[in-house]
C-alpha cells in the first residue's frame, strides 16, 4: 500500500529558472512558509500561476524531479508544449525568479520505493525523465543497492536533459544508461544508440528483463508504444507502471 500523504495547497516562490535545453526549462520552487512538502518519488504537483489580484490560473501537472529529502522542488517544463495539433507557449517562459505560484499536491500512484522494487527498468521519453531523476536521486540518498537500467529517448542530442547528472549515475551508482536519439543527423556529433526503443533494444540492454519491474513515463503515444513492446516480450502487465503527460 502506498503511503497516505496529505494533499495541500500552498504558496511557493520561483527560486531558480534555467534554460536546460533549447526546448526545456528547469524550475525550482521553494515553499514560502519554509515547510517541506512530503512526497514519494514519481508523484506530481499541480502548479498554478497567480494573476495581479492573486487569483489562480493556468493549472498544470508536473512530475517532481527532485529527491524528497532536498529543500524545494524541481520540475522540467517544455517551453512550447503541444496540445493536440496546437503548439502553445508556456506561461513559465515569462515567469521571473521571485514570482509566487500555488502548488497543490503531491498526487499520483506512479510511485517508487527502492526497498520494494530492487531490480527495475525505467523508460523515459523527453521530459518524462523527471520522475526518474527523483527516483534515482532517492536511491542515491538512501544508499540503496537497486539494479537500474534507464532507457531515455530524445529526438536530438541537444534535447538531453541533465547530461552531466545522468553520466554521474553511470559512474557513481552503476546505473546502466541507454540514451537513444530517434532523429540523428549528420554532423550532430552523436555516436551513441539511435532509433526508437523497441523489444530488440530492451532485450539487448536488459537481457534479464523478465526479472525486472518496469516504469514508463512520457507522452501518450510513447507510453502506448512502450507497453506494446513489453507485451511483445511477454512481460507481466502487473509488473508495469506508467505515467502519461500531454
Amino acid at each position: 500500500m502506498p503511503l497516505q500523504i496529505p494533499i495541500t495547497e500552498r504558496r511557493y516562490v520561483l527560486a531558480e529558472k534555467k534554460d536546460e535545453t533549447p526546448d526545456v526549462l528547469i524550475l525550482k520552487f521553494m515553499p514560502e512558509d519554509g515547510k517541506p512538502c512530503p512526497f514519494e518519488p514519481g508523484m506530481f504537483m499541480m502548479i498554478s500561476g497567480l494573476d495581479k489580484e492573486g487569483q489562480k490560473h493556468i493549472a498544470r501537472a508536473f512530475s517532481i524531479a527532485s529527491d524528497p529529502s532536498t529543500p524545494g522542488m524541481e520540475f522540467m517544463v517544455i517551453k512550447e508544449p503541444r496540445h493536440g495539433d496546437h503548439i502553445g507557449r508556456s506561461h513559465f517562459m515569462d515567469a521571473n525568479v521571485g514570482d509566487v505560484f500555488m502548488l497543490r499536491g503531491p498526487s499520483g500512484q506512479f510511485r517508487f520505493d527502492p526497498a520494494l522494487d530492487r531490480k527495475v527498468c525505467f523508460i523515459a521519453g523527453g521530459t518524462g525523465l523527471a520522475p526518474f531523476t527523483s527516483m534515482i536521486r532517492h536511491i542515491r540518498v538512501k544508499r540503496s543497492q537497486n539494479d537500474v537500467v534507464l532507457f531515455y529517448s530524445v529526438r536530438y542530442p541537444t534535447e538531453i536533459i541533465w547530461k552531466g547528472e545522468l553520466d554521474s549515475y553511470v559512474k557513481d551508482m552503476r546505473v546502466k544508461l541507454v540514451t537513444t536519439v530517434t532523429r540523428p543527423k549528420d554532423g550532430d556529433g552523436w555516436t551513441g544508440q539511435t532509433g526508437h526503443i523497441d523489444p530488440e533494444m530492451i532485450r539487448k540492454y536488459a537481457p534479464d528483463y523478465l526479472e525486472r519491474g518496469f516504469y514508463i513515463c512520457g507522452p501518450l503515444e510513447f507510453v502506448k508504444a512502450m507497453k506494446d513492446s513489453l507485451a511483445a516480450l511477454n512481460v507481466n502487465p502487473a509488473k508495469v507502471k506508467a505515467d502519461v503527460w500531454g
